[in-house]
């Protein structure tokens, strides 16, 4: 099994991109449910400000109940068992951007990507569980009030995008996919 990631971003260097055979030896890492990826496990404490669809937005963004920057620094979470196939700073409004393979029960491998994060406390190649602390939210370096933008890709060689679009293949409402993924 092959996975390709691909992105127009020019500072994602091509090497890092490439993920070859991740799943076979690591069946432990299937994910077999998935949780919200701040307040954890229920968002306890968050609200989605921009949902998906909303205005064409492509994945979620949750905020602190607080408003402004009060969730500024708060964990974030894996969504789900996976593999890190990407985590660094891209800067152009994204930040911090922490991208995870994860492969289901029935075989076929979703992405999530956690985006302006504060910090990020993975590297890629890195095996997670559901739950795993992988980062903290931020503010993509002032650009915005801190919150953290959301995607589930179920096209897992999406170019990274511009979080907007009026065009949603390869892309699923990150709220609804948790909330049917639970157990």
């Amino acid at each position: 099994m092959k996975l390709k990631i691909e992105t127009t971003n020019t500072k994602v260097p091509p090497e890092t991109l490439i993920l070859q055979d991740t799943f076979v030896y690591k069946d432990d890492y299937v994910a077999k449910s998935f949780d919200f990826p701040i307040g954890k496990p229920n968002a306890k404490g968050y609200y989605n400000a921009q949902k998906f669809g909303k205005n064409n937005h492509l994945g979620d963004d949750w905020n602190g109940l607080k408003g402004g920057n009060s969730d500024l620094g708060d964990s974030i979470y894996a969504i789900a068992n996976g593999y890190v196939s990407f985590a660094e700073d891209i800067d152009s409004g994204w930040g911090n951007v922490i991208r995870i393979i994860h492969k289901l029960d029935n075989g076929k491998e979703i992405e999530s990507l956690y985006a302006h994060c504060d910090t990020i406390l993975v590297k890629k190649n890195q095996w997670l569980k559901k739950g795993d602390l992988i980062g903290t939210i931020g503010n993509a370096g002032g650009i915005y009030y801190a919150h953290l933008h959301l995607e589930i890709r179920d096209e897992t060689n999406l170019s990274i995008g511009a979080g907007y679009s009026n065009n949603t293949k390869g892309y699923l409402d990150p709220t609804e996919f948790i909330k049917n993924h639970r157990k």
